[in-house]
């Protein structure tokens, strides 16, 4: 019903984020590119936040085990959802990383099958069924 990919990848499993910066900090961002320290800014950002999640990695880590997430991407398919109706079985999705829910899932297997949704990271499904889900995304 998973798989579970820990490695950067190109694509589909990353996500544009916008921020804003003071005129000083982005100055400084620049001449530490211009230095050579790094190769653009995005190189240096990416750098820094990984940095900071490196050091908050021990909490990351107890609070995943804590709240029962699985780390990394989760992908569910209309067959594992016919499945789980077939049993009566609902679905709880916790992850942090990627949740994505196949194209060819409808609204109405989403609804029936899928009992919440918290997702720390990115959630790929279609607008159908993130409506269908959208009081129970969390």
């Amino acid at each position: 019903m998973s798989v579970h990919e820990l490695r950067r990848k190109t694509g589909d499993s990353s996500e544009k984020i916008t921020i804003n910066l003071g005129v000083v900090d982005l100055g400084q961002i620049d001449l530490l590119v211009q230095e050579g320290f790094y190769s653009n800014r995005t190189d240096l950002i990416r750098t820094a936040i990984r940095n900071q999640l490196a050091s908050h990695a021990e909490v990351v880590r107890e609070t995943v085990t804590r709240k029962a997430f699985v780390l990394g991407l989760e992908h569910y398919s209309r067959t594992d959802l016919e499945a789980l109706q077939s049993a009566g079985e609902t679905l709880q999705i916790q992850v942090l990383g990627m949740a994505s829910i196949a194209d060819d899932v409808s609204p109405e297997l989403a609804r029936a099958t899928i009992e919440s949704v918290v997702v720390l990271g990115a959630l790929h499904a279609s607008k159908a069924v993130k409506a269908a889900l959208a009081d129970r995304i969390h």
